[in-house]
Protein backbone atom coordinates (compact mmCIF):
# COMPACT_ATOMS: atom_id res chain seq x y z
CA UNK A 1 0.00 0.00 0.00
CA UNK A 2 1.38 3.37 -1.01
CA UNK A 3 2.01 6.02 1.62
CA UNK A 4 0.79 9.59 1.21
CA UNK A 5 3.06 12.46 2.12
CA UNK A 6 2.85 16.21 2.12
CA UNK A 7 5.62 17.14 -0.30
CA UNK A 8 7.26 20.57 -0.01
CA UNK A 9 9.07 22.02 -3.03
CA UNK A 10 11.08 25.22 -2.40
CA UNK A 11 11.77 27.57 -5.33
CA UNK A 12 13.08 31.06 -6.09
CA UNK A 13 11.03 33.86 -4.53
CA UNK A 14 8.69 35.27 -7.15
CA UNK A 15 8.42 32.07 -9.19
CA UNK A 16 5.91 30.12 -7.10
CA UNK A 17 3.24 30.34 -9.84
CA UNK A 18 5.59 28.71 -12.36
CA UNK A 19 6.34 25.81 -10.01
CA UNK A 20 2.65 25.45 -9.17
CA UNK A 21 1.84 25.03 -12.87
CA UNK A 22 4.62 22.46 -13.24
CA UNK A 23 3.22 20.42 -10.34
CA UNK A 24 -0.27 20.51 -11.88
CA UNK A 25 1.16 19.43 -15.26
CA UNK A 26 2.87 16.53 -13.48
CA UNK A 27 -0.56 15.38 -12.30
CA UNK A 28 -0.70 16.64 -8.71
CA UNK A 29 -2.83 19.29 -6.99
CA UNK A 30 -0.95 21.95 -4.98
CA UNK A 31 -2.42 22.30 -1.50
CA UNK A 32 -0.45 25.36 -0.34
CA UNK A 33 1.47 28.12 -2.11
CA UNK A 34 3.73 30.26 0.11
CA UNK A 35 6.62 32.64 -0.49
CA UNK A 36 9.41 30.51 -1.86
CA UNK A 37 7.69 27.10 -1.82
CA UNK A 38 4.73 25.04 -3.01
CA UNK A 39 3.25 22.02 -1.16
CA UNK A 40 1.25 19.13 -2.61
CA UNK A 41 0.15 15.66 -1.50
CA UNK A 42 1.66 12.62 -3.18
CA UNK A 43 2.98 9.11 -2.63
CA UNK A 44 6.43 7.57 -2.99
CA UNK A 45 6.10 7.73 -6.76
CA UNK A 46 5.41 11.48 -6.50
CA UNK A 47 8.63 12.00 -4.51
CA UNK A 48 10.65 10.36 -7.29
CA UNK A 49 8.83 12.05 -10.16
CA UNK A 50 9.06 15.49 -8.53
CA UNK A 51 12.83 15.12 -8.17
CA UNK A 52 13.33 13.92 -11.74
CA UNK A 53 10.79 16.04 -13.67
CA UNK A 54 10.38 19.42 -11.93
CA UNK A 55 12.48 22.07 -13.69
CA UNK A 56 11.96 24.98 -11.29
CA UNK A 57 12.00 23.41 -7.79
CA UNK A 58 15.19 23.67 -5.74
CA UNK A 59 14.63 20.42 -3.85
CA UNK A 60 11.90 17.99 -2.72
CA UNK A 61 11.10 17.61 0.98
CA UNK A 62 8.82 15.12 2.73
CA UNK A 63 6.99 17.00 5.47
CA UNK A 64 7.54 15.35 8.85
CA UNK A 65 5.41 17.76 10.86
CA UNK A 66 4.28 21.28 11.59
CA UNK A 67 3.44 23.13 14.79
CA UNK A 68 3.51 26.49 16.53
CA UNK A 69 6.42 27.42 18.79
CA UNK A 70 7.18 30.74 20.48
CA UNK A 71 9.70 29.39 23.02
CA UNK A 72 12.53 26.88 22.85
CA UNK A 73 10.64 24.64 25.28
CA UNK A 74 7.70 24.54 22.86
CA UNK A 75 10.11 23.87 19.98
CA UNK A 76 11.66 20.96 21.87
CA UNK A 77 8.40 19.34 23.01
CA UNK A 78 6.61 19.73 19.67
CA UNK A 79 9.60 18.40 17.75
CA UNK A 80 9.78 15.44 20.14
CA UNK A 81 6.05 14.76 19.55
CA UNK A 82 6.62 14.06 15.84
CA UNK A 83 6.70 10.24 15.23
CA UNK A 84 10.29 10.28 13.97
CA UNK A 85 10.55 6.49 14.10
CA UNK A 86 8.09 6.44 11.17
CA UNK A 87 10.47 8.54 9.07
CA UNK A 88 13.99 7.69 10.22
CA UNK A 89 15.56 4.24 10.62
CA UNK A 90 17.32 3.41 13.86
CA UNK A 91 20.78 3.83 12.30
CA UNK A 92 19.88 6.88 10.18
CA UNK A 93 22.24 9.85 10.29
CA UNK A 94 20.09 12.95 10.78
CA UNK A 95 20.66 16.63 11.45
CA UNK A 96 18.96 19.98 10.82
CA UNK A 97 20.89 21.07 7.74
CA UNK A 98 19.20 24.45 7.50
CA UNK A 99 16.82 26.51 9.64
CA UNK A 100 15.30 29.77 8.43
CA UNK A 101 13.20 32.14 10.52
CA UNK A 102 11.01 35.02 9.35
CA UNK A 103 8.87 37.19 11.65
CA UNK A 104 9.21 34.64 14.48
CA UNK A 105 10.22 34.91 18.12
CA UNK A 106 12.75 32.12 17.65
CA UNK A 107 15.32 33.46 15.22
CA UNK A 108 18.71 31.89 15.99
CA UNK A 109 19.34 29.15 13.37
CA UNK A 110 22.09 27.49 15.39
CA UNK A 111 19.93 27.27 18.54
CA UNK A 112 16.96 25.98 16.54
CA UNK A 113 19.17 23.32 14.94
CA UNK A 114 20.71 22.22 18.23
CA UNK A 115 17.44 21.99 20.19
CA UNK A 116 15.59 20.14 17.43
CA UNK A 117 18.41 17.64 17.06
CA UNK A 118 18.29 16.94 20.81
CA UNK A 119 14.50 16.50 20.70
CA UNK A 120 14.66 14.06 17.78
CA UNK A 121 17.35 12.02 19.54
CA UNK A 122 15.14 11.73 22.64
CA UNK A 123 12.14 10.62 20.55
CA UNK A 124 14.18 8.12 18.51
CA UNK A 125 15.77 6.53 21.59
CA UNK A 126 12.34 6.06 23.16
CA UNK A 127 10.74 4.91 19.92
CA UNK A 128 13.38 2.27 19.20
CA UNK A 129 14.00 1.35 22.87
CA UNK A 130 17.74 2.06 22.74
CA UNK A 131 20.16 4.17 24.76
CA UNK A 132 22.48 5.05 21.88
CA UNK A 133 21.71 5.88 18.26
CA UNK A 134 24.59 4.72 16.03
CA UNK A 135 23.87 7.12 13.11
CA UNK A 136 25.94 4.92 10.81
CA UNK A 137 23.32 4.52 8.08
CA UNK A 138 22.02 6.74 5.28
CA UNK A 139 21.81 10.51 5.55
CA UNK A 140 18.50 12.20 6.41
CA UNK A 141 19.11 15.97 6.43
CA UNK A 142 16.23 18.09 7.72
CA UNK A 143 15.15 21.57 6.67
CA UNK A 144 13.11 23.77 8.99
CA UNK A 145 11.09 26.89 8.16
CA UNK A 146 9.73 29.27 10.82
CA UNK A 147 7.24 31.88 9.69
CA UNK A 148 5.22 33.92 12.19
CA UNK A 149 6.04 31.28 14.85
CA UNK A 150 4.69 28.43 12.69
CA UNK A 151 7.30 25.69 12.31
CA UNK A 152 7.43 23.40 9.25
CA UNK A 153 9.83 20.45 9.26
CA UNK A 154 10.83 18.65 6.07
CA UNK A 155 13.15 15.73 5.28
CA UNK A 156 15.31 16.42 2.24
CA UNK A 157 14.99 13.67 -0.39
CA UNK A 158 17.12 15.48 -2.99
CA UNK A 159 20.61 15.96 -1.62
CA UNK A 160 22.46 18.34 -3.92
CA UNK A 161 20.08 21.06 -5.07
CA UNK A 162 17.98 20.30 -8.14
CA UNK A 163 19.73 23.06 -10.08
CA UNK A 164 22.66 20.62 -10.24
CA UNK A 165 21.49 18.87 -13.40
CA UNK A 166 24.90 17.28 -13.86
CA UNK A 167 25.85 19.02 -17.10
CA UNK A 168 27.40 22.26 -15.89
CA UNK A 169 30.84 21.52 -14.50
CA UNK A 170 32.18 24.68 -16.11
CA UNK A 171 30.55 28.08 -15.64
CA UNK A 172 31.10 31.71 -16.56
CA UNK A 173 31.80 34.56 -14.15
CA UNK A 174 28.17 35.14 -13.09
CA UNK A 175 26.14 32.11 -14.15
CA UNK A 176 22.39 31.97 -13.79
CA UNK A 177 21.16 28.81 -12.07
CA UNK A 178 19.55 26.09 -14.12
CA UNK A 179 16.28 26.19 -12.16
CA UNK A 180 15.98 29.96 -12.52
CA UNK A 181 16.78 29.83 -16.24
CA UNK A 182 14.12 27.15 -16.76
CA UNK A 183 11.55 29.19 -14.83
CA UNK A 184 12.25 32.32 -16.86
CA UNK A 185 11.81 30.40 -20.12
CA UNK A 186 8.54 28.93 -18.81
CA UNK A 187 7.32 32.48 -18.12
CA UNK A 188 7.41 33.14 -21.87
CA UNK A 189 5.22 31.71 -24.66
CA UNK A 190 8.32 30.10 -26.25
CA UNK A 191 7.97 26.51 -27.41
CA UNK A 192 10.50 24.12 -28.90
CA UNK A 193 9.55 24.87 -32.49
CA UNK A 194 10.19 28.62 -32.08
CA UNK A 195 13.44 30.61 -32.39
CA UNK A 196 15.39 31.37 -29.20
CA UNK A 197 18.59 33.41 -29.03
CA UNK A 198 20.72 34.35 -26.00
CA UNK A 199 23.41 36.91 -26.94
CA UNK A 200 25.04 36.74 -23.48
CA UNK A 201 24.82 32.99 -23.02
CA UNK A 202 27.93 32.50 -20.87
CA UNK A 203 28.11 28.82 -19.91
CA UNK A 204 25.03 28.15 -22.04
CA UNK A 205 22.34 27.71 -19.40
CA UNK A 206 19.42 29.35 -21.25
CA UNK A 207 20.03 27.52 -24.57
CA UNK A 208 20.67 24.19 -22.81
CA UNK A 209 17.54 24.42 -20.64
CA UNK A 210 15.49 25.41 -23.71
CA UNK A 211 16.87 22.47 -25.70
CA UNK A 212 16.03 20.09 -22.87
CA UNK A 213 12.45 21.39 -22.95
CA UNK A 214 12.31 20.99 -26.74
CA UNK A 215 13.38 17.35 -26.34
CA UNK A 216 11.01 16.76 -23.40
CA UNK A 217 14.12 15.78 -21.46
CA UNK A 218 13.61 15.42 -17.70
CA UNK A 219 16.12 17.67 -15.93
CA UNK A 220 16.98 15.00 -13.33
CA UNK A 221 17.44 12.04 -15.68
CA UNK A 222 21.24 12.04 -15.47
CA UNK A 223 21.79 12.50 -11.74
CA UNK A 224 21.20 10.72 -8.45
CA UNK A 225 19.20 11.74 -5.41
CA UNK A 226 19.81 11.30 -1.70
CA UNK A 227 16.62 9.27 -1.09
CA UNK A 228 17.84 6.57 -3.50
CA UNK A 229 20.01 5.33 -0.62
CA UNK A 230 17.04 5.06 1.73
CA UNK A 231 15.39 1.71 2.34
CA UNK A 232 12.39 2.87 4.35
CA UNK A 233 10.50 5.83 2.83
CA UNK A 234 10.98 5.46 -0.94
CA UNK A 235 11.69 1.93 -2.21
CA UNK A 236 14.06 1.60 -5.20
CA UNK A 237 11.28 0.30 -7.48
CA UNK A 238 9.68 3.75 -7.51
CA UNK A 239 12.95 5.33 -8.61
CA UNK A 240 13.40 2.75 -11.35
CA UNK A 241 9.90 3.40 -12.69
CA UNK A 242 10.37 7.19 -12.65
CA UNK A 243 13.71 7.04 -14.47
CA UNK A 244 12.16 4.65 -17.01
CA UNK A 245 9.29 7.10 -17.56
CA UNK A 246 11.84 9.88 -18.19
CA UNK A 247 13.52 7.81 -20.91
CA UNK A 248 10.20 6.91 -22.53
CA UNK A 249 9.11 10.55 -22.71
CA UNK A 250 12.38 11.74 -24.28
CA UNK A 251 11.82 12.79 -27.88
CA UNK A 252 14.66 14.51 -29.71
CA UNK A 253 13.25 16.96 -32.27
CA UNK A 254 14.39 16.74 -35.90
CA UNK A 255 15.05 20.48 -36.04
CA UNK A 256 15.45 23.39 -33.61
CA UNK A 257 16.59 27.01 -33.84
CA UNK A 258 18.21 27.64 -30.45
CA UNK A 259 21.30 29.83 -30.44
CA UNK A 260 23.73 31.14 -27.87
CA UNK A 261 26.45 33.74 -28.32
CA UNK A 262 29.09 35.28 -26.10
CA UNK A 263 32.08 37.51 -26.76
CA UNK A 264 34.34 35.32 -24.56
CA UNK A 265 35.84 32.42 -26.51
CA UNK A 266 36.88 30.44 -23.42
CA UNK A 267 33.39 30.68 -21.98
CA UNK A 268 31.97 29.40 -25.27
CA UNK A 269 34.22 26.33 -25.06
CA UNK A 270 32.73 25.65 -21.63
CA UNK A 271 29.20 26.14 -23.01
CA UNK A 272 29.81 23.59 -25.77
CA UNK A 273 31.16 21.08 -23.24
CA UNK A 274 28.13 21.65 -21.00
CA UNK A 275 25.73 21.17 -23.94
CA UNK A 276 27.44 17.91 -24.85
CA UNK A 277 27.18 16.62 -21.28
CA UNK A 278 23.48 17.53 -21.27
CA UNK A 279 23.00 15.57 -24.49
CA UNK A 280 21.61 18.55 -26.43
CA UNK A 281 24.68 19.77 -28.34
CA UNK A 282 23.04 18.75 -31.63
CA UNK A 283 20.06 20.99 -30.85
CA UNK A 284 21.99 24.21 -30.13
CA UNK A 285 24.18 26.53 -32.20
CA UNK A 286 26.83 28.13 -29.96
CA UNK A 287 29.24 30.72 -31.34
CA UNK A 288 31.70 33.34 -30.15
CA UNK A 289 30.11 36.59 -31.27
CA UNK A 290 29.70 40.13 -29.87
CA UNK A 291 26.33 41.75 -29.26
CA UNK A 292 26.95 44.02 -32.26
CA UNK A 293 26.69 40.97 -34.56
CA UNK A 294 23.27 39.91 -33.25
CA UNK A 295 20.81 39.40 -36.12
CA UNK A 296 18.42 36.79 -37.45
CA UNK A 297 16.68 36.53 -40.83
CA UNK A 298 13.43 35.13 -39.45
CA UNK A 299 10.58 36.84 -37.63
CA UNK A 300 8.78 36.15 -34.35
CA UNK A 301 11.76 34.89 -32.40
CA UNK A 302 12.57 35.15 -28.70
CA UNK A 303 15.56 36.84 -27.14
CA UNK A 304 16.00 35.53 -23.58
CA UNK A 305 19.12 36.65 -21.79
CA UNK A 306 20.97 37.59 -18.61
CA UNK A 307 23.26 40.49 -19.63
CA UNK A 308 26.02 41.87 -17.40
CA UNK A 309 24.81 44.21 -14.66
CA UNK A 310 28.05 45.54 -13.21
CA UNK A 311 28.76 43.45 -10.13
CA UNK A 312 32.23 45.00 -10.08
CA UNK A 313 32.59 48.79 -9.88
CA UNK A 314 34.89 48.97 -12.91
CA UNK A 315 32.22 47.27 -15.05
CA UNK A 316 29.43 49.72 -14.21
CA UNK A 317 30.77 52.46 -16.49
CA UNK A 318 30.27 50.17 -19.51
CA UNK A 319 26.63 49.39 -18.78
CA UNK A 320 24.90 52.42 -20.39
CA UNK A 321 26.54 51.75 -23.76
CA UNK A 322 25.87 48.00 -23.54
CA UNK A 323 22.18 48.41 -22.71
CA UNK A 324 21.78 51.09 -25.41
CA UNK A 325 23.16 48.63 -27.95
CA UNK A 326 20.89 45.89 -26.63
CA UNK A 327 17.90 48.22 -27.04
CA UNK A 328 18.94 49.01 -30.62
CA UNK A 329 19.17 45.29 -31.44
CA UNK A 330 15.72 44.66 -29.94
CA UNK A 331 14.29 47.43 -32.14
CA UNK A 332 15.95 45.92 -35.21
CA UNK A 333 14.36 42.56 -34.40
CA UNK A 334 11.02 44.36 -34.48
CA UNK A 335 8.77 41.30 -34.61
CA UNK A 336 10.59 39.53 -31.78
CA UNK A 337 9.88 39.26 -28.06
CA UNK A 338 12.70 40.06 -25.63
CA UNK A 339 13.01 38.83 -22.04
CA UNK A 340 15.86 40.26 -19.97
CA UNK A 341 16.78 39.46 -16.36
CA UNK A 342 19.12 41.95 -14.73
CA UNK A 343 19.88 43.71 -11.46
CA UNK A 344 20.76 46.90 -13.35
CA UNK A 345 18.09 49.38 -12.29
CA UNK A 346 18.65 51.72 -15.26
CA UNK A 347 18.13 48.94 -17.81
CA UNK A 348 14.83 50.29 -19.19
CA UNK A 349 16.24 53.81 -19.43
CA UNK A 350 19.15 52.77 -21.65
CA UNK A 351 17.23 50.12 -23.60
CA UNK A 352 15.04 53.07 -24.54
CA UNK A 353 11.65 51.54 -23.91
CA UNK A 354 9.56 50.69 -20.89
CA UNK A 355 8.95 46.96 -20.59
CA UNK A 356 5.46 45.62 -21.24
CA UNK A 357 5.80 43.60 -18.04
CA UNK A 358 8.31 43.70 -15.21
CA UNK A 359 8.62 40.95 -12.63
CA UNK A 360 10.75 41.21 -9.49
CA UNK A 361 12.68 38.00 -8.78
CA UNK A 362 15.27 37.26 -6.12
CA UNK A 363 18.33 35.49 -7.52
CA UNK A 364 19.74 34.34 -4.20
CA UNK A 365 20.04 37.58 -2.22
CA UNK A 366 20.21 39.75 -5.34
CA UNK A 367 17.01 41.57 -6.33
CA UNK A 368 16.64 41.31 -10.09
CA UNK A 369 14.06 42.46 -12.62
CA UNK A 370 12.68 40.38 -15.45
CA UNK A 371 11.87 42.89 -18.19
CA UNK A 372 9.43 41.49 -20.74
CA UNK A 373 9.10 43.12 -24.16
CA UNK A 374 6.29 41.26 -25.87
CA UNK A 375 6.31 41.17 -29.66
CA UNK A 376 3.45 40.38 -32.05
CA UNK A 377 2.10 36.88 -32.33
CA UNK A 378 2.97 35.03 -35.55
CA UNK A 379 0.09 34.48 -37.99
CA UNK A 380 -1.75 31.22 -37.53
CA UNK A 381 -0.25 28.45 -39.58
CA UNK A 382 -2.44 27.28 -42.39
CA UNK A 383 -3.98 23.95 -41.76
CA UNK A 384 -2.45 21.26 -43.91
CA UNK A 385 -4.59 20.29 -46.85
CA UNK A 386 -6.40 17.01 -46.45
CA UNK A 387 -5.15 14.25 -48.63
Amino acid sequence: MKKLYEIITPCHFGLEAVLKREIIDLGYEPSLVEDGRVTFVGDEEAVCRANIFLRTAERVLVKAGGFRAETFDELFENTKAIPWEEFLPRDGRFWVAKASSVKSKLFSPSDIQRIMKKAIVERMKAGYGVNILPETGSDYPLRVFLYKDQVTVGIDTTGESLHKRGYRTEAGAAPISETLAAALILLTPWRGDRILVDPFCGSGTFPIEAAMMAANMAPGRNRTFLAQSWENLVPQDFWDDAFEEAEELLEMPAETDIQGYDIDGEVMKAARANAARAGVDKLIHLQQRPLSALSHPKKYGFLITNPPYGERIEEKKNLPALYKELGMKIRQLDSWSAYIITAYEDAERYIGRKADKNRKIYNGMIKTYYYQYIGPKPPLRKQAAKE
